[in-house]
């Protein structure tokens, strides 16, 4: 397949505070889909993710460890890629902003915002949220008092800082958005942050801290530490080889501006205001597209150690498999609404999509090729009435799919994927193989029917590939032939004529016991409840002993 050129996506850098739950860990697995079809899809793709590691609360949740921050971070880092890695993500660079080459950068670009008038050195004094690392005027909080985005307390903060002045490239930005309607998506998130944020004016933001140490300093003034947001929305140019005041590296001029940040829908703001106006006071192009996904409920809740309704991508694993939590997290997220997760819906879904219509499919097909011709697939070309439906439906998909993942809509493309493994079981009962095969006239039609379905199976297992990498890897081996370009995906016939299947298909996913997983569940949120409460004591006895 030709190049059809460069592709740069991110994931919002996860938080250090803790060990990334299951709606943490949705979004490197979509990003990774989204990568993986751009791959399959010609283009050259640079993915990047890592960990954010500065900040107050850092400070404090190493404190609460009994740990330097230091030591607290590098434990959190290796954990959150730890779980990147367990679900399979193919991230080029997995960045820390504790990493030596973003520090200078950082620095560098702080100096140079400096040096021409867009920070200036000032006092603050206002409404903090340790949680958010974030600061909000009276109006921007609840009706009783609290953050509006983590719902937790906010304090009043006096302290000498560094501001940025928004003001000066508010109307630049709004323009910008004006006239790039894709820039901010879902559409609703943009509406939002235009109508809350910068149509009302923007007041400067602080961009330096003076009453923590735990950040990078202001290399002119170490009394100071800069500010989490500046530090932590550069990572997207500094872990490409930004080079504030020189030369930046080929990997950023490849690659930047960059097609797309995927984060959560609460740091729109961040990247949506601040991050474009960091970008043009240090004269870089923008990013094309920010996405803001909705969040992923346990029940209907956010997840939260203190409810005890946490679930982590591990524990899930350890269950389901890495493809089965793969695929309900992508699958069940809708485009702009939260999704809900559950032991119950994960159980319905499973034994529903995978089993079922996808594992039953290729296993009843693989048997009957090997049951009525010792596992030779063939194409006579005996063709009857469900033949060129299921031929048109299974090459139309990729166009589908095509458009859907253009415009980020990736459980839709999983929908439509399905559709072929649904419709081929379908063509199953129709074609009925186990009477075709009672008669020798019509051997060449069973030949023909179990073709049809290898190919359909061929042709969704390589769509299926960069959502659940295993599985359709597994589907190619016991087909025996690789997975397919997604430029021969519209094209019917690509499975080698007279070809040979395994002759001992495994179980791609077999149906769940209700009673056992829910079982195992209990378990899990039991040592959950122990774990929590151990740190809890942990945490009070280190403050404590900090004097605090």
């Amino acid at each position: 397949m030709a190049k059809k050129g460069p592709y740069y996506i991110t994931t919002a850098i996860a938080y250090t505070s803790g060990k990334p739950h299951i709606g943490n860990t949705y979004e490197i697995v979509l990003a990774d889909a989204i990568a993986r079809y751009k791959r399959a899809d010609g283009f050259d793709v640079h993915f990047q993710t890592g960990s954010d590691e500065h900040g107050q609360k850092i400070e404090k949740r190493a404190l609460e460890e009994g740990q330097t921050p230091r030591e607290f971070v590098d434990s959190v880092s290796s954990e959150i890629k730890r779980i990147w890695d367990l679900m399979n993500t193919s991230y080029d660079r997995f960045i820390r902003t504790t990493d030596d080459d973003h520090t200078v950068q950082i620095q560098k670009i702080f100096r140079k915002l400096y040096d021409q008038g867009d920070i200036y050195k000032g006092a603050y004094k206002g409404l903090y949220c340790t949680e958010c690392e974030a600061f909000y005027t009276k109006s921007q909080l609840t009706e009783d008092g609290k953050c509006p985005v983590c719902g937790g307390d906010v304090h009043e903060e006096d302290e000498e800082a560094y501001f940025f002045k928004m003001s000066s490239y508010a109307q630049k930005l709004i323009d910008h958005i004006n006239e790039h309607p894709e820039f901010i998506q879902p559409v609703s998130r943009k509406n939002e942050m235009m109508n809350n944020f910068l149509l009302p004016g923007l007041q400067d933001l602080c961009v330096s801290r003076s009453s923590f140490k735990w950040g990078i300093p202001v290399d002119f003034d170490e009394k100071h530490v800069v500010y989490v947001w500046l530090d932590a929305l550069s990572n997207y140019i500094t872990g490409i080889g930004y080079n504030c005041g020189g030369e930046s590296s080929d990997l950023y001029k490849k690659f930047w501006p960059a097609d797309l940040h995927l984060i959560g829908k609460d740091i729109i703001r961040f990247h949506t205001i601040y991050w474009p106006i960091f970008l043009m006071a240090l004269g870089e192009p923008l990013p094309k597209q920010v996405f803001g996904h909705p969040w992923l409920l346990q029940g209907g809740e956010k997840m939260s150690k203190s409810k005890g309704n946490v679930l982590y991508a591990d524990d899930l694993v350890s269950v389901f498999g890495v493809d089965a939590v793969r695929y309900f997290v992508v699958h069940e997220m809708p485009y702009e609404n939260d999704g809900v997760i559950t032991w119950d819906l994960l159980i319905e879904r499973i034994n529903s999509d995978l089993a079922n219509t996808l594992g039953n499919l290729v296993n009843r097909t693989i048997a009957m090729s090997n049951k009525y011709f010792g596992g030779v697939v063939s194409d006579p070309g005996v063709s009857a009435d469900p033949d060129d439906e299921v031929k048109a439906l299974v090459t139309g998909t990729y166009d589908k799919v095509e458009e859907c993942m253009e415009t980020l809509h990736a459980a839709d493309s999983l929908t439509l994927i399905f559709d072929i493994f649904k419709r081929l079981n379908k063509y199953i009962d129709e074609t009925e193989p186990w009477v075709l095969a009672k008669s020798e006239d019509n051997k060449d039609r069973l030949k023909t029917v179990l073709y049809n379905l290898t190919e359909g199976i061929m042709t969704g297992a390589s769509l299926l590939s960069p959502f659940m990498p295993e599985t359709a890897d597994k589907i190619a081996s016991m087909l025996n032939a690789p997975l397919r370009s997604f430029d021969e995906l519209s094209v019917w016939g690509a499975y080698p004529d007279g070809n040979k299947v395994t002759d001992s298909p495994e179980i791609l996913f077999a149906r769940l016991d209700r009673a056992k997983v829910l079982e195992k569940a209990a378990e899990i949120e039991a040592r959950q409840k122990e774990e929590f409460e151990a740190h809890e004591k942990r945490a009070a006895e280190n403050l404590k002993k900090a004097g605090l």
